[in-house]
């Protein structure tokens, strides 16, 4: 039995009694210690809600509350995830489950207020279900949904008030580093490497072997840096878990410092997330008045502090290096490797970068321990991923699953499929720089390697859903062009190469293509992923190589028919009334044309000439639903055959 370290002891009894002493004051402000008479409301202000009109909602209920004099009170809280349902609302009211309540208005909260929580009929109209198994109302987790989300990054999400330190610590934040400032560095590395735990921002590279290799780098200052970026069209979780659960993420970037041996930590975040970057910066306040950082974490004599660096919003600045630049007031460009930044990072020292997710991962291993979190995942891939579900989806917002989930019950049967019983035709998973996997490769499961063989990524975890209306070779084209827009330039594979590329695709688009040019595409891609000097160019080519391998009859369409299958091509698509359906006395699509493309030709029907016509579809969304009069046809291969064609005035 080896021998107790005096030192280490009196540590581990310093910090117990500083961290029991924090949850003796937070335990008023637990869930479950409210006051028996008093009504709580959970009303959802993170990014989402507040542009669905949270921020009208909390006016209300607040207002009812106060004139009504009822003994309630109302706590702004972040996402919940559901942001299909945005504004939503839970309501905890004595001797009843927490309900939650879905696209609430302010006509609604005034019905909640006076029938709810003054009278205490629940208004089952509204309800989507409750948080606890009950008797009384139907629980979310029995919605199908649940049967595969498994919420552990994002469990206090929604459910604590992110500006109230003790309300967070009350729901078990911080008592990862209270555990990991009674190990030793070694320890905590080893604790992350049983737990299994990978980058979460794409890479999946294994944390515990950054983290060690870092602090192998002896005699010099190392830092930790925090990459909440995050420029990806359509992602937003890490701001999503910035704004309902900063501390998961401050936590963690401690523990990395302990584990790591560095006491300086940036967390960089783009300057668009204003209410992220708020919330951030008033937990940092909290925590450094509760003594969780500073000069003497929990009277352990650690040294941590975190220093905020807002990005102007560069995407090439989400690659490690080029943020590194950015932080020290340089122009955000990668740079070439080695060295690695664990050897020479930020100012040239020793430094761990990990995402946001990656670091409230960390805060989850320390205090439940590594099995709890090895045990959810695959053999490789442990844990759980979050995803931001968006484009053709019922249920649209951020949901979190184990890992070796399949894609198929992701969209189908957590996001609620695709609407308006369209066809799903793929999906675009990984961000501008991930891959699209058309319907038949939905039983992939999410995990590194499975999306890798497949010929997509992981990436920061944005997931666009599409339906037979997209149009691929469009897509491939959308996202080629951010991402050459975003390249810093700095490789010629890539500032030449995705340029070149788009300038093919864009000739697709137009109907200007040749066969040949597919083949050069191909190669172009190739080259520019073998060839470029960072993440950003390497990765940008996924978009084509996967279109191109699985939609290679859309692109043929586009060369050899000159039709878009999806009409979807402006250039290959013309807006067309259809004699037969429109209504001789409706003037809908007249009044709405901006260019005055639309009169009226013999027998009092609608004609569009298409020299004026600037196809932004404004008649085809006047025509009444009854008449469904305007169509949006392929001009070479889907005009009606009933003789009446699309003509000019001079005809």
């Amino acid at each position: 039995m080896g021998k107790v370290n005096p030192e280490m002891a009196s540590t581990s009894r310093a910090v117990e009694r500083a961290f029991d002493a924090l949850r003796e004051r937070s335990a008023p402000v637990r869930r479950d210690a409210e006051p028996r008479d008093a009504t709580v409301v959970l009303v959802g202000t993170a990014t989402c809600g507040r542009a669905a009109g949270a921020g009208a909602v909390v006016e209300v209920f607040e207002r009812e509350i106060r004139s009504q004099g009822l003994a309630a009170r109302v706590i702004e809280v972040g996402c919940l995830g559901h942001c299909y349902a945005e504004p939503m609302v839970v309501i905890r009211r004595p001797g009843l489950p927490s309900i939650c309540y879905g696209s609430v208005g302010p006509g609604v909260a005034e019905t909640l207020v006076k029938n709810f929580i003054a009278q205490g009929d629940p208004c089952f109209e509204f309800i989507l279900g409750a948080l606890e198994e009950n008797d009384m109302v139907p629980p979310l987790r029995d919605q199908p949904r649940f049967r595969f989300e498994h919420r552990a990054l994002l469990a206090r999400c929604g459910l604590i008030d992110p500006p109230d330190i003790l309300h967070a610590v009350s729901h078990g934040a911080y008592a990862g580093l209270a555990r990991a400032l009674r190990m030793p560095p070694e320890e905590i590395i080893e604790t992350v490497r049983r737990a299994g735990l990978r980058g979460l921002g794409g890479a999946g590279f294994p944390t515990w072997r950054k983290w060690d290799s870092c602090r192998a780098t002896a005699g010099r200052e190392k830092h930790i840096i925090c990459n909440a970026d995050e420029g990806d069209p359509g992602a937003f979780m890490d701001r999503a878990i910035i704004e309902s659960d900063p501390h998961a993420v401050i936590e963690g970037m401690i523990i990395a410092g302990l584990a790591v041996g560095t006491s300086r930590g940036h967390v960089y975040v783009r300057a668009e997330y204003p209410l992220a970057v708020d919330r951030l910066e008033h937990a940092l306040g909290q925590a450094r008045a509760e003594g969780l950082l500073g000069p003497d974490i929990l009277g352990s004599g650690k040294v941590f502090t975190i220093e905020v660096a807002k990005g102007a919003g560069a995407f090439v600045c989400g690659e490690s290096s080029a943020l590194m630049y950015s932080i020290e007031g340089r122009r955000g460009m990668p740079r070439v490797r080695p060295p690695q930044s664990i050897e020479s990072g930020l100012w040239g020292r020793p430094t761990v970068l990990n995402n946001v997710k990656t670091f409230a991962a960390a805060s989850l291993i320390l205090r439940d321990g590594p099995e709890a979190f090895a045990r959810v995942g695959t053999e490789t891939s442990k844990g759980t991923a979050v995803f931001a579900l968006a484009g053709k989806v019922v249920n649209t917002g951020l949901v979190e699953v184990p890992m070796g989930t399949r894609l198929r019950d992701l969209v189908e049967t957590i996001g609620g499929g695709v609407p308006h019983r369209k066809k799903l035709k793929a999906v675009q998973i990984g961000g501008p720089s991930g891959g699209c996997l058309p319907e038949s490769q939905l039983d992939t499961a999410v995990d590194f390697e499975a999306l890798d063989a497949a010929g997509a990524m992981m990436g920061s975890g944005g997931m666009v859903v599409l339906d037979e209306d997209n149009c691929t070779v469009e897509t491939a084209r959308f996202f080629l062009d951010f991402t050459q827009r975003e390249s810093c330039g700095k490789c010629t594979f890539c500032r030449l190469g995705t340029k070149q590329m788009l300038e093919i695709l864009d000739r697709f688009v137009r109907g200007e293509g040749a066969l040949e040019d597919l083949d050069l595409l191909a190669e172009l891609a190739e080259d520019v992923r073998d060839g470029s000097l960072c993440n950003l160019g390497r990765t940008a080519p996924n978009p084509i190589l996967t279109t191109l391998r699985y939609f290679r009859d859309e692109y043929e369409a586009h060369i050899l028919e000159q039709r878009c299958p999806a009409r979807v091509c402006t250039e290959l698509s013309t807006y067309y009334i259809l004699p037969d359906k429109c209504e001789l006395s409706c003037d809908a699509c007249v009044g709405s044309c901006p260019t005055e493309a639309i009169y009226t030709g013999p027998r009092r029907i609608k004609v569009i000439d298409q020299a004026d016509c600037i196809k932004c579809g404004s008649c085809m969304d006047a025509c009444p639903p009854q008449y469904k009069a305007v169509a949006k046809i392929s001009p070479l291969r889907d005009l009606p055959n009933d003789g009446a064609r699309p003509k000019k005035k001079s005809d």
